[in-house]
């Protein structure tokens, strides 16, 4: 009978102590966490499109190991950032439709990224392309783009100093 109890207190102990351990671990997780940055949401206003010059025109569109000719176009904008401090890698979402009103990217609401959003009123571009078989002119709908006060994707650093 003692040795049932003697080992009925040590698993208490230890479940003790194990419950004491996993909270402190707790604690230190919540005072020594490392800065969460929120997505910042940018309005993106005044869109339009125009063909890309000639230098950056040339390009293909692949789907399903097809080949498909394609237009080059450079969507321009203005972005507002609200929030007062830089937007690093912002991803710009939106629907793009033909003159019938057909996806022109469908299962696709990425179209791309904005680089570095300022706080404030800032004008970007991206360049996009659309297979050649879809008629314009091209309506741009629900553009919009989110993205963080610090740098997410540290390769993207390394990617924009290896194309200089």
């Amino acid at each position: 009978m003692k040795s049932m109890i003697r080992h009925l207190h040590y698993l208490f102990a230890q479940k003790l102590l194990l419950t004491v351990c996993g909270l402190l671990l707790l604690l230190q997780g919540l005072l020594i966490a490392p800065p969460a940055w929120a997505v910042t949401q940018v309005t993106l206003s005044d869109l339009t499109y125009q063909e890309c010059p000639s230098d950056l025109a040339a390009g293909a569109v692949t789907s399903g190991g097809k080949t498909l000719a394609a237009s080059c176009f450079i969507i321009t904008g203005t972005a507002e950032n609200k929030s007062g401090k830089p937007v690093i890698d912002a991803d710009v979402f939106g629907r793009i439709y033909d003159a019938n009103n057909n996806p022109v990217m469908a299962n696709r609401g990425r179209l791309g990224a904005i680089s570095e959003v300022p706080p404030g009123s800032s004008s970007f571009e991206m360049r996009i392309t659309i297979p050649s078989e879809q008629p314009a002119p091209y309506k741009l709908d629900k553009f919009k783009a989110s993205g963080f006060s610090g740098t997410v994707r540290p390769y993207s650093i390394m990617d924009e100093e290896t194309q200089e």
